[in-house]
Order: structure tokens, then C-alpha cells, then sequence
């Protein structure tokens, strides 16, 4: 039986496993600074950050160490005191190396902050040059720079913003934890945004499998005039972008166009915590909140972590894995990212650390199509997914092209529902990289 009535929705997506109750009662802890953080200079959609030391440098804990270079970039803090040890190219938790800085960390917890500014009277300009100082990008997973998401353009009129409050992803409960224990913070943050904006109507969307949630979101938001909760059915992907403006304001983003192209601009909880910070505290985004978690974990967690901690520092803080963990992942189970390597540091946008045994983790064989079309029926965006890992697969680009390949948004759910166990998202993102190669040498040419 249903505990909200009125439940908003999508078509399409799938209902896997929750298994948030590993994490979901466990607060926040702030984990000790580790003895050296690896900081990529790419941490964000867009150009990288150019750094601003070298080796030797002595630096403190807030200090700019990269600057923004282009307008999609944002700069780079020191997460800690201490002292440059080396520029260099190394392990990403997104398996690609990246040019990184290594500082090894002194005992001093000194952090250089900015004057608070009012909330009450903070102005759209003041709002969004602090967030542009303050680095913050998108908690939501893409890391796009959040300076340029609230700044207006003058060819998009946009008269709507929401809050991702759903977290749709297996595991997670960051933003769970989040909306419980800041849920002050989460509705001023939103102010700031839609401030930012020049905004009057907000919205904060939440998967009906948060009723604490709900209810300390109502009791907030119920002063604001202007503010509604929206509950929408437990669904993945129903924080997609798309699927959650569907589902808030009935509207449909055009394949290939953004929301602003409807009017709409979408933030992360953990999004509007930061914003909060940098204007109400005068902090920039050098700490993670992360969900440890997963049958594989010893203790799994809630915790904010310095950026740049190291993935193995972290599972040791959670005392380890347990002897027939199998698997780690950084993110979610659906679109998440295994790792090879657990010196690969945590970055501004990581939400999650999930480390699975062989029961949580499919290792079914993989056979031939079944022809079911289930993964037709379960795509939110209307794409045949079989046929789109099939032509990837033969290498039938622009076949691939006129079937919308670049459209697809990875979510995942084809895979999950595949009675023949295909791996269609990872061939899908395999051709879809392929034809956005094709596509930028044609225009190029």
C-alpha cells in the first residue's frame, strides 16, 4: 500500500534491489585528513584547472592551488596543509590517468575561508562569483561546473528549479543523510539558487522510500510559500534529469536539448550543501560526502572525506573488506565506475564507495539476444537498446548515429533488465564515444 498519494512518475525504468539499509540509519562522520591527498586537476566537466604551485610549495588547507582556465572549468583547493611533493600524472578513480598534485599533509587543520555572506540579503551576482571561487560542481554525478548553471543566459528564460532529492541508485543514502541531518541548509541552499536565477517557484522531488525525509522536508519548506515537496514513485532512473522534470512539471526535454531548453534548472541535494557553505560559511568544495557501503564492507558508512583521500584509506576506515569481497566500485551499482586500483583518490563529485561479494554482483553468462524486448519496454528515453549495442558491436556507426545512440544517457537499465545478461550499456557507451569521435571530425573537416 501506498504511504503518499498523488505519486508522479516516468515511463520506463526499473525497480532493482534498494539495499540502502546497510548505510541509511548510519550519520555523517568526518573522517581524520589523511597523510597525503593525490588532487586531479580535472575534477569537473570542462577544461582542466592549470595549477599554481610546484613541487616544494608549501600551501594551506583552502588555498587556490589550480585556477579555472576557460568559462567550463572551475579552480582547485588545497583539501590540506602541508607541502607539494610532485605534479604528475596519476590514477583516476575513472580509470583514466590525469595530471594531479600530490601534497603530503602536516597536522594543521588551519582552512582559509571567505567572509560569511547574509542570506538573507546576498545578491544574484554575490551568489554566484562565491561559488565560482568556491569550485563547486554538481553532486549529481556529470561534476559540470554549478557557477555556470546558476548564472542566467539571456537566451533561456527559466522559471523553474528542483532539487534531486530522489538518489534513485542502489546503495547511496548520502543524500538521504543529508536531507535529514541539514535539511535547513538543503531549503537555503535551494533559496540561493533559484535567487541566483531570479526564480520564484522551487521544488524539491523525493522518492516516496523516504517518508523522515518527506516529513522533515515539509515541516521546513511549509514557511515558504513558493517551495513544494514533490513525492514521486521509488523508480530508477527517476533522478535522471529528464525523467525528473517529467515527472515534477509534466514537461518533455527534447532529445539532444538541456532543461534549460525547458525552463529548468536541476540540482543535487549534496549541490545546494555546498552552495550554503560557500555563501553562508565562506568554504570552498574541498570535502566528499560519501556512502561507504555494500555486503563487502566491514563497517559500511556515511562520511566526508577530504578530496583527494585515497580509495584504499578510505575502505580502512571502514575497517576493511571482508574475505569474499569481490569488487569495488566508486558510485552507484548502476553507474558506477570498478576500480583497479584503490590509490585513485576520491574526487569533489564522489557520492559513493560501494564494495560487493560475489552474491550482489552478476556473473551470469552472458548468451545470444533472446529477442524479448525488455529492454525496450524499460529504456526512459524510448531508444532500442539491443539493436544499439548490436551495431556497435559490428562497428555500424552511422547506422548507430540514426538511431539516436548519442541520446542514450548510460543509466543502465537495459543491462539490468537483460534476461541474456548482454552488457548493452557497455557496448552503447563503447559506440557512442565512437560517434561522437565521427561526428566532431566531420565538423572539423
Amino acid at each position: 500500500m501506498k504511504l503518499f498519494k498523488s505519486i508522479k512518475t516516468f515511463r520506463g525504468g526499473v525497480h532493482p534491489a534498494e539495499l540502502k539499509e546497510l548505510s541509511e540509519s548510519c550519520e555523517f562522520e568526518i573522517m581524520p585528513n589523511p597523510k597525503q591527498v593525490i588532487i586531479p586537476l580535472s575534477q569537473h566537466l570542462g577544461k582542466p584547472a592549470k595549477a599554481l604551485v610546484k613541487k616544494g610549495d608549501v600551501v594551506k588547507a583552502g588555498q587556490i592551488i589550480a585556477e579555472q582556465d576557460g568559462y567550463i572549468s572551475v579552480p582547485i583547493h588545497s583539501p590540506v596543509s602541508g607541502k607539494v611533493t610532485k605534479i604528475s600524472n596519476e590514477i583516476s578513480a575513472s580509470g583514466f590517468p590525469k595530471e594531479s598534485i600530490l601534497i603530503s599533509a602536516d597536522e594543521s587543520n588551519e582552512l582559509e575561508l571567505q567572509p560569511s555572506l547574509n542570506l538573507d540579503w546576498v545578491t544574484p551576482e554575490e551568489i554566484q562569483e562565491r561559488v565560482k571561487w568556491a569550485g563547486i560542481v554538481g553532486q549529481g554525478g556529470a561534476a559540470f561546473p554549478t557557477f555556470v548553471k546558476i548564472t542566467p543566459q539571456p537566451d533561456k528564460k527559466i522559471d523553474a528549479v528542483i532539487l534531486n532529492g530522489c538518489e534513485c541508485e542502489p546503495y547511496l543514502t548520502r543524500d538521504y543523510r543529508y536531507m535529514l541531518e541539514k535539511t535547513e541548509e538543503v531549503v537555503d541552499g535551494l533559496r540561493l539558487i533559484m535567487r541566483s536565477l531570479g526564480v520564484q517557484k522551487g521544488a524539491i522531488g523525493i522518492e516516496d522510500n523516504k517518508p523522515k525525509a518527506i516529513k522533515k522536508l515539509k515541516e521546513v519548506t511549509a514557511k515558504y510559500d513558493n517551495i513544494t515537496v514533490e513525492i514521486l514513485e521509488t523508480k530508477y532512473p527517476q533522478g535522471a534529469e529528464k525523467m525528473l522534470i517529467k515527472a515534477v512539471l509534466d514537461r518533455e526535454v527534447p532529445p539532444g536539448k538541456l532543461p534549460l531548453d525547458v525552463g529548468v534548472v536541476i540540482q543535487n541535494i549534496g549541490t545546494a550543501v555546498a552552495i550554503f557553505d560557500a555563501v553562508v560559511k565562506g568554504e570552498p568544495q574541498i570535502t566528499a560526502a560519501m556512502t561507504v557501503s555494500g555486503y563487502g564492507i566491514k563497517e559500511p558508512k556515511n562520511v566526508i572525506v577530504r578530496v583527494g583521500t585515497p580509495l584504499a584509506d578510505v575502505i580502512e576506515y571502514c575497517d576493511g573488506v571482508k574475505d569474499d569481497a569481490i569488487k569495488v566500485v566508486v558510485g552507484g551499482p548502476m553507474m558506477g565506475v570498478a576500480q583497479f586500483d584503490f590509490a585513485a583518490p576520491v574526487m569533489k563529485a564522489t557520492s559513493g564507495l560501494l564494495v560487493l561479494t560475489a552474491k550482489e554482483e552478476n556473473l551470469h553468462e552472458e548468451t545470444p539476444c533472446l529477442r524479448c524486448g525488455k529492454c525496450i519496454d524499460v529504456c526512459p528515453l524510448g531508444l532500442v537498446p539491443s539493436k544499439l549495442a548490436r551495431y556497435s558491436q559490428l562497428d555500424r556507426l552511422e547506422d548507430a548515429e540514426g538511431l539516436d545512440i548519442t541520446v542514450c544517457m548510460e543509466c543502465g537499465t537495459c543491462t539490468y533488465t537483460c534476461p541474456a545478461n548482454i552488457p548493452l550499456v557497455q557496448w552503447i557507451r563503447l559506440g557512442k564515444q565512437r560517434v561522437l569521435a565521427m561526428q566532431r571530425e566531420r565538423k572539423s573537416a
